[in-house]
């Protein structure tokens, strides 16, 4: 919620100050607890809390804290919805009592439970409650759907990512807005997430320490990012809003005006340097970023672009597609909530009817298969059994306690570990097939695109999906796709078998809408691994 005030129910106007914790979340999912002053009858220059209409300040001291499993978590949310509906039964003219039922709560939590939503840590989540709710979900009917968790953490200096899920059949990755706090003051917004009351309530810190968003970016054509973006930018109406050009909607091509972006949207330039060199007017950004556009043509009446910014004082690169890298480790937001766990162990399983222990081997095991998934669709050490026979079995148990009635059209091979190390190469920087494919139909596109970023003095790369930061810095980057599409290639890390799906796809169903690509379909680096032996 948007403050503690208003998730207890226990503080009216009489109350004076709290002080309570908060978690926080450290890049592999650690859990931290902060104290703070939540809120004051007054106090000048500080933040407003929403629902007593006080000032509230930013918190104290940070101090160790652990993990939380699932069960924790669990047991979080359900301590956190009773207490709550405690809370709004007391009387207000009692503030001795509020504060004893406040004690009594953090006693039985251990002091770290309750979440703060708005203080500057590095890194902060909550539990999943009503502040996540996402109304417009229903423009983009994919997972977690109305229930968008945020989580915001820092990721390089004066950097901040705030990450969201997003998939389908709990296959979620992470999908992530980037916040820089710029040297001239105010923020810059960079790929938008939903605009929730979480989402808004830890963006409000960074606007109290380092000023009100100046700058909102929408640098892809991709229907996942432009559908969140424009309610994103009418909540910053005093913001000035870019967004890539070219937007388009399928079936039917329509204005902007009715992909819900608003009147003030401006098209984003090609290039700041193109600008400079035509002696017009410089972008506004100019002073400490420049930025390149990425626009391939994949076929007839189709688009794909990623904007690539670089912030110098930092150091940092911000791309949205282009590339990503991930280890066997889940992001911070599907460790964040219960929920979101359960996609993780949902995936661990063997049997349909198998409910995995919730521990780390298995959250790994989950998100393993989760990557494999969302890059292969059908990976060459699983076995895919999307017939009737999975559906019957999910049928018979519609109870089953992680959802989906268990079902499992997939079984996994012996092979399945090596599969995903030769993929991952320890998060080594890589392309996702979909976009290799779009990216191999257009590669004079692409290398005039390389030619710019690659001068660019970044030490780190800020992807808008999977793990960030990548560390990595101008020559990495570029190698990324030298080792794809050099020598006129069209090669993936991976393994033959894992690629084999995709070239079915993109010499078959894929052929009306693509056009020809001089580098020939998709192939695995190293041939055959023999995961199917």
């Amino acid at each position: 919620l948007d403050c503690v005030c208003e998730w207890l129910g226990v503080l009216t106007h009489a109350a004076r100050s709290l002080e309570v914790p908060m978690i926080t979340v450290e890049a592999k999912g650690s859990a931290q607890v902060r104290g703070g002053w939540w809120c004051e009858r007054s106090g000048k220059g500080l933040g407003r809390c929403h629902a007593c209409k006080r000032r509230s300040r930013r918190p104290k001291d940070e101090e160790e804290g652990t993990s939380l499993n699932l069960h924790q978590l669990r047991r979080l949310a359900t301590v956190q919805r009773a207490e709550k509906g405690k809370a709004e039964d007391a009387s207000s003219s009692e503030s001795a009592g509020r504060r004893r039922l406040l004690q009594g709560l953090l006693g039985m939590l251990g002091g770290s439970l309750i979440p703060q939503l708005g203080g500057l840590s590095p890194n902060a989540f909550a539990a999943l409650g009503p502040e996540s709710n996402w109304p417009l979900w229903l423009a983009l009917p994919v997972a977690p759907y109305a229930r968008r968790k945020t989580i915001r953490r820092k990721v390089g200096p004066k950097v901040w990512a705030f990450d969201q899920s997003i998939g389908i059949y709990y296959v979620q990755v992470p999908i992530r807005m980037t916040v820089v706090a710029m040297e001239s003051g105010g923020l810059f917004v960079y790929a938008p997430v939903a605009p929730t009351k979480e989402c808004l309530s830890l963006l409000q810190p960074l606007i109290r320490e380092f000023g009100d968003v100046r700058f909102i970016v929408l640098p892809s054509v991709a229907v996942e990012h432009k559908v969140l973006a424009g309610p994103f930018a009418r909540t910053f109406p005093r913001a000035e809003f870019y967004v890539a050009s070219n937007q388009y909607a399928f079936p039917v091509n329509l204005p902007s005006s009715f992909l819900g972006l608003p009147s003030w949207t401006k098209v984003l330039p090609a290039s700041s340097r193109t600008e400079l060199e035509n002696g017009t007017t410089r972008v506004p950004w100019s002073s400490e970023f420049d930025h390149e556009v990425l626009r391939a043509k994949p076929g007839p009446g189709s688009d794909y672009q990623d904007a690539a910014f670089f912030h110098r004082p930092s150091k940092t690169m911000l791309v949205c597609d282009a590339v990503f890298g991930a280890t066997e480790n889940p992001p911070p937001i599907l460790e964040s909530d219960p929920e979101y766990v359960q996609a993780l162990l949902f995936h661990a399983r063997d049997s349909a009817e198998e409910v995995p222990s919730d521990t780390p081997e298995n959250r790994r095991k989950g998100w393993r298969r989760i990557i494999m998934y969302a890059n292969y669709f059908v990976p060459g050490a699983a076995i895919a059994d999307l017939g009737p026979k999975p559906i019957a079995e999910a049928l018979k148990q519609p109870g089953y306690p992680l959802g989906w009635g268990g079902w499992l059209p997939f079984q996994w091979r012996d092979t399945e570990l090596r599969d995903f190390e030769q993929f991952s190469a320890g998060g080594k920087p890589n392309i996702l097939p979909i976009i290799q494919i779009i990216l191999a139909r257009d590669p004079e596109a692409l290398n005039r695109w390389l030619g710019v970023v690659k001068t660019w003095d970044f030490d780190r790369v800020i992807p808008a999906h999977l793990d960030a930061p990548l560390d990595i810095g101008p020559q990495e980057f570029a190698a990324t796709f030298d080792f794809a599409f050099g020598d006129k290639k069209n090669e993936v890390r991976s393994c033959d078998e894992d690629v084999e799906f995709l070239r079915k796809a993109e010499n078959g169903v894929l052929n009306f809408s693509v056009y020809k690509t001089p580098l020939g379909t998709l192939r695995g680096k190293t041939g055959g691994c023999g995961l199917r032996a």
